[in-house]
């Protein structure tokens, strides 16, 4: 599945990528507010892959890599996952190579997923886990106005906030 936006391609990822997720998946800047296992090795990177499409097979989750439209190399991510039993809330989640911050590609990526997730899937409520030290990614979520609920909180991540974008 593809999709295009003014800059960018959002694709699926294949094995072919594995080199591509490597890089994104093992950078520490990228990892610095993710509380995940590093991934360590091209195998690391395939195994992802393998997961998020058979997550992806059993309409568990939809994850795209992002593109440049001038090229195929995959520079971050954007995904919406864990769904709700009704189909009726999910997850999102991102991740963007250092070197293409600030340049508004996540913001386009991120927009096209949202629109998607209540125009195309009819999510009626979409999340955002993020870390309270991530000053990007909640100036991002603010900027599609995703309000913070207080009365939760992340069990699994202490330093977590929680946001919630509603139709």
């Amino acid at each position: 599945m593809n999709f295009e936006t003014k800059r960018l391609i959002l694709r699926s990822i294949t094995e072919n990528d594995a080199q591509d997720i490597f890089e994104i998946r093992s950078n520490e800047i990228v990892n610095q507010f993710i509380k995940r296992k590093k991934t360590e090795s091209i195998k690391d990177a395939l195994d992802f892959i393998q997961l998020i499409n058979k997550n992806e097979e059993n309409k568990k989750g939809f994850y795209f890599g992002i593109c440049e439209k001038e090229s195929d190399k995959i520079i971050g991510t954007v995904c919406l996952w864990k769904f709700s039993e009704d189909f009726k809330k999910a997850e999102l989640g991102y991740e963007l190579l250092p070197q293409f911050h600030h340049l508004g590609i996540m913001s386009e990526a991120v927009g096209f997923i949202i629109n998607h997730g209540f125009k195309v899937l009819n999510l009626e409520r979409i999340e955002a886990f993020t870390s309270r030290n991530n000053q990007n990614s909640i100036k991002l979520l603010s900027k599609f106005n995703f309000n913070r609920n207080e009365k939760r909180s992340d069990e699994n991540n202490a330093e977590n906030l929680i946001f919630e974008l509603s139709l």
